[in-house]
């Protein structure tokens, strides 16, 4: 707290900033005001036109001040927003097929969604962008309308629309926070490990300098027996929750996020960074946790409001954007290839004093779904890599070998007229594996056959297709610029309701059901496997990890029963007649080669490597390889260490 005191009495550091605008500004940009906006610097104008047609201002100023600025339009010539609303459904060509349009009151901004978005570009020569915000005094954002809209990114709009005031406020008290003055100009850096060292889960670490702490990831681990064991080591730290000034947060699972609504249900109050699909996946997820928590008789550490919370405290940033998030460090995040928006996060420290990049969970290599995770950073001192598959032995097969071994197991299964489950986590893998269906079906390699999805998955794949520009290049261009959407193939049914799930067990009817969970330890897969595990003809077809304990564990090594909870509470014994298989090669981990190539692409040359997320085994050995063929000095921290980087 005494820092925070000390920043009071400081006079404001924005003068010189604020100052330099004034003086850069032509007249004929009808700047009215100058506000922080969080990390960003906001111009205000009436005359939006002349800004957005002068790219050039904007760029030359960002270049003097070194600092994200965006332009807003003065709430004096902001249209009503049925007005506007009438304005822009009369502009839009009706090709684009305009779905929706939403309003941000808290930055002026006005989201498009449309089924051809690519008709609606600022290149398009129908729909001019500065005309639009012009007429409307809204400035333009460009959506591609999703097949079924996201209830999660319709419940985040509401909530933030609601919450507008109490945003642009704090948007006002972040911006102070992070434009103050230095206290110091000294800088020293040190790493406190706080959860996920020696272990998967509970991911959590602080970046600490003498002007900033920064929370990296807040995850729970959920296997755990004692809460000692389940979340993050925060009470080992003589820190409040106040003298943190960030969060950042690298990907949307539990192990990464999911102590963040408890962080925030006792009394966190500041900004989290995340990319903008993270926003969305996180809430899906963390919320399906309370539900889970409900179902098995536990009560739930957070609730639905701490979840909606996070909404309103959360800064999105996109890939490859350099962002202040305090007065000595910066930001940018970088895509990691694990799942939707996931991200490597480089943190530059002080003035090019020094940069550590923190991994999260990265695919180093290229998949349908994604590109394989960034590595060209200008300068990395200090590396923080998972270690998931951190053995020698660990070692997938290649994306080649993995699908054309997805595509006979199918296959055999079809042609004898059995179904194939796939229980499957709702997020990454489903979504990976659809792709893979799509792909294989359209070039006739796949038997074609109806593909139901369950659980989860139908709204995750909606948060996807929101998300295109961070898909793989491919995909994102079918999504964007073309009529063929992959999430909206005609293969795909998915089972919204109880009832609906008949329609998968008719008999003599063979398909593919995706349902949720990917252990077989809860949730709509269990109906389905009760029906189809005696059948000789269908196959269980495991394509994620199973967990020693779990159902889907047991399955897999053999047993021929299973004792099941049926719906009336009472014990049923199912026979397991069905085939069983398990492919490796669709994770959304890197393999040890994987992991020992990333090392090795990065230049300058690392001055340090630092390995987590992994089993102890796994990290001590990454680590020693990384020494030994890359020279390069490697250490595997525990929990409750502190490293002293620079």
């Amino acid at each position: 707290m005494q820092r925070k005191q000390q920043q009071k009495e400081l006079p404001p550091s924005s003068q010189n900033i604020m100052a330099t605008i004034l003086q850069s500004i032509p007249k004929e940009a009808n700047v009215t005001k100058i506000e922080y906006e969080g990390p960003r610097i906001a111009l205000y104008t009436n005359a939006p036109r002349y800004l957005m047609e002068n790219n050039e201002t904007i760029s030359n100023l960002v270049s003097v001040i070194k600092k994200r600025i965006v332009v807003r339009t003065d709430e004096s010539i902001r249209k009503p927003e049925d007005d506007a609303r009438k304005i822009i459904a009369s502009l839009v060509p009706e090709d684009a097929k305009l779905q929706n349009t939403l309003f941000d009151t808290a930055t002026g901004e006005v989201s498009i969604e449309a089924k051809r978005p690519w008709l609606l570009q600022r290149n398009a020569k129908e729909f001019n962008h500065a005309e639009v915000t012009e007429k409307t005094g809204w400035k333009i954002r460009v959506r591609k309308a999703t097949t079924v809209p996201s209830r999660t990114i319709q419940t985040i709009n509401a909530t933030l629309k609601q919450a507008s005031t109490e945003r642009s406020k704090q948007l006002k008290q972040v911006g102070d926070e992070i434009f103050r003055p230095r206290l110091t100009q000294r800088t020293e850096v040190s790493l406190y490990t706080l959860g996920g060292f020696g272990q998967v889960g509970r991911s959590s670490l602080l970046l600490s300098t003498p002007e900033s702490k920064i929370l990296i990831d807040c995850g729970i681990n959920p296997g755990a027996r004692s809460p000692m064991d389940a979340f993050p080591r925060l009470d080992s730290l003589n820190l409040t929750l106040d003298d943190l000034d960030a969060v950042v947060i690298g990907h949307a699972h539990l192990d990464h996020t999911g102590f963040l609504p408890t962080l925030c249900k006792y009394g966190y109050k500041g900004p989290i960074y995340c990319t903008e699909p993270t926003l969305p996946m996180m809430n899906l997820i963390q919320l399906d946790a309370i539900k889970v928590a409900a179902a098995q008789g536990r009560t739930p550490i957070y609730s639905e409001r701490d979840v909606k919370q996070i909404m309103r405290q959360t800064i999105t940033l996109p890939y490859g954007t350099v962002t202040d998030i305090s007065p000595d460090i910066k930001l940018v995040l970088a895509n990691a290839g694990h799942i939707l928006g996931s991200a490597l996060c480089h943190f530059h420290i002080g003035n090019g004093d020094h940069n550590f990049v923190y991994s999260g969970d990265i695919k180093f290599g290229k998949s349908i779904l994604f590109e394989a995770a960034s590595w060209n950073f200008p300068r990395v001192e200090t590396l923080l890599i998972e270690s998931t598959y951190g053995l020698k032995e660990d070692i997938q097969p290649s994306r080649q070998e993995v699908e054309s071994a997805f595509i006979n197991a199918v296959n055999n299964t079809l042609a004898d007229g059995g179904k194939v489950l796939i229980p499957i986590p709702a997020v990454g893998r489903a979504q990976e594996i659809m792709m893979v269906i799509d792909h294989y079906m359209k070039s006739g390699e796949m038997i074609e056959a109806p593909v139901f999805t369950e659980g989860m998955i139908s709204e995750a794949s909606a948060i996807h297709e929101s998300y295109p520009e961070y898909l793989a290049r491919e995909l994102k261009q079918k999504i964007l610029e073309t009529d063929d959407n992959p999430f909206d193939s005609e293969y795909f049914t998915n089972i919204e309701h109880a009832d609906a799930r008949e329609e998968p067990m008719r008999e003599d009817s063979p398909c593919i059901i995706l349902a949720t969970s990917g252990m077989l330890e809860g949730g709509p897969v269990l109906e389905y496997f009760k029906n189809i595990a005696p059948d000789k003809k269908s196959k269980v077809l495991f394509v994620s990890y199973q967990v020693n304990g779990t159902l889907g564990r047991r399955v897999l090594d053999g047993s021929k029963q299973a004792t099941m909870l049926g719906k009336d509470g009472k014990v049923e014994v199912v026979t397991i007649n069905c085939g069983v298989e398990k492919l490796d090669g669709f994770s959304g981990h890197s393999d040890y080669n994987q992991l020992m190539s990333f090392v090795q692409r990065l230049r300058p040359k690392l001055r340090r490597v630092l390995v987590n997320h992994g089993e102890r085994k796994k990290s001590e050995n990454l680590a020693m390889n990384i020494r030994r063929m890359h020279r390069v000095p490697a250490h595997y921290p525990q929990i409750q260490e502190a490293i002293k980087l620079f």
